[in-house]
């Protein structure tokens, strides 16, 4: 006896073009200007030709990213331009490098470029063309890597990057076979990617080898995984909006109270610290990579210099905070310069820059040469004409500055005397007498916009 199942997803009752306006009017603005990113594969050709009834509400697009990963890449990009001159839709293209050898491997690669040309197109919002399966993949994946709350999630429908267009997958909910089935309907031609064939890659093993032997037993797999990612969904929103509410407490822009961290359950410390991360658009390191720096930020001895690489930055512990900063550059070898009466003077190995001004500060020596070295410990200072002279170790210790800052502190000196600290003060024999005029000294950190 045949058994007839009933599809475990809702078949739309519209064409897909409507199914499409109707998503999109729950995600974005009319006028919104779409960008929609074209592969050639049959998803994203399917995503085009449905989308092209909706240039009446929303100025479109296409973005193709080139990886250059086939040797048919280019005529895959010939193919996408000529079905954009075909349907009058503008088109651009954007060819980059992948490292075959990235430590990242080259799925994740190719995705990290990708992203970083949609970030740069001049648009609202980026479509793209995932779909149900998709979905369902992602979360299975996400599972077999060990993966928390957030990456379960899957992919939201709409998300907010840090920079650039929003991206949108207005066709998150519908299986590849109601795509497949217009596809044929409209007697669509698209290429085909001769590696999504190749089990090697961990999706392509999934969805050749893996899901058909699952369908067997369980049809409804793609509702289901899809369904738990929605659940999963609103629990990391329920975290994020605890971890908000530490935060307010514990987190100043870029440090972390330490004492209001350690006063939190393991549990929450660690995503709070995992949420702190995230802010500064850090990719989100294993939960035992954040037991780690939890321990190491909470436990390790009050006298050890705590510094922790995080990709691009580095998390220090001092007096209590952890500083999430940018890494320093390597310090120069013979770390000597001159200043002779400009107004900057620039030192990119330090990561900042003395600024110079007329005041009532430092008085100039005849003939105004400064040299500028940093510590070498042992540096004995005075600014103030009533109190002893102390160690410049200790008057930085007094002032709270962390020590990466102090390695990297400019001194100025005139002949064998220091004369400034930037920060701390000028010496007192070498401070401007009343009516005198002299420079006024600043130190300057390169914002970090700046450095990049």
């Amino acid at each position: 006896m045949a058994v007839t199942r009933k599809p475990p997803y809702p078949v739309p009752h519209q064409p897909l073009p409507e199914v499409l306006r109707s998503r999109l009017a729950s995600l974005v603005a009319p006028g919104a200007r779409l960008c929609v990113a074209l592969s050639g594969g049959r998803d994203s050709v399917v995503l085009l030709h449905a989308m092209q009834d909706l240039r009446d509400i929303y100025p479109l697009s296409v973005i193709h990213v080139n990886h250059g990963l086939s040797p048919h890449a280019d005529a895959w990009q010939a193919f996408c331009e000529q079905l954009c001159l075909a349907l009058a839709i503008p088109f651009h293209a954007e060819r980059v490098l992948i490292d075959p050898a990235d430590p990242r491997g080259i799925e994740a690669a190719a995705r990290a470029e990708r992203r970083r040309v949609f970030a740069g197109q001049a648009a609202d919002c980026i479509v793209l063309a995932h779909h149900q399966d998709d979905q369902a993949e992602t979360v299975l994946l996400q599972l077999l890597r060990g993966a928390g709350v957030k990456g379960l999630a899957g992919m939201p429908q709409r998300l907010q990057p840090g920079d650039g267009p929003i991206l949108l997958r207005p066709l998150l909910d519908y299986p590849r076979s109601f795509l497949e089935q217009w596809a044929r309907e409209q007697q669509l031609v698209w290429v085909e990617d001769e590696s999504n064939l190749d089990s090697r890659y961990q999706r392509n093993f999934l969805r050749h080898d893996v899901l058909p032997l699952i369908e067997t037993h369980y049809p409804g797999w793609r509702e289901a995984l899809s369904r738990s990612a929605a659940l999963l969904a609103d629990a990391d929103g329920l975290l994020t909006e605890l971890a908000q509410m530490d935060a307010a407490t514990t987190v100043q822009g870029n440090r972390l109270d330490l004492a209001r961290l350690r006063a939190l359950s393991w549990p929450r410390a660690r995503h709070l610290l995992r949420y702190f991360l995230h802010s500064h658009r850090l990719t989100l390191p294993s939960a035992a990579r954040l037991d780690d720096m939890l321990r190491q930020l909470l436990v390790a001895a009050a006298d050890r210099e705590i510094g922790i690489r995080i990709q691009s930055m580095v998390l220090y512990r001092y007096r209590e905070y952890a500083w999430l900063v940018d890494p320093p550059p390597p310090l120069p070898v013979s770390p000597h310069w001159l200043w002779t009466g400009q107004a900057r003077l620039d030192l990119p190995e330090l990561g900042g820059r003395l600024l110079f001004g007329v005041g009532g500060g430092l008085r100039l020596p005849s003939g105004p040469v400064l040299q500028v070295r940093l510590r070498k410990g042992g540096e004995m200072f005075r600014p103030q004409a009533n109190r002893p002279e102390k160690s410049l170790k200790s008057l930085l210790q007094e002032m709270g500055m962390p020590p990466w800052q102090r390695r990297r502190l400019p001194l100025l000196w005139h002949g064998g005397q220091l004369v400034c600290v930037p920060g701390v003060g000028i010496a007192a024999d070498w401070q401007c007498r009343p009516g005198e005029v002299g420079v006024e000294i600043r130190w300057e950190t390169i914002p970090a916009d700046e450095k990049r």
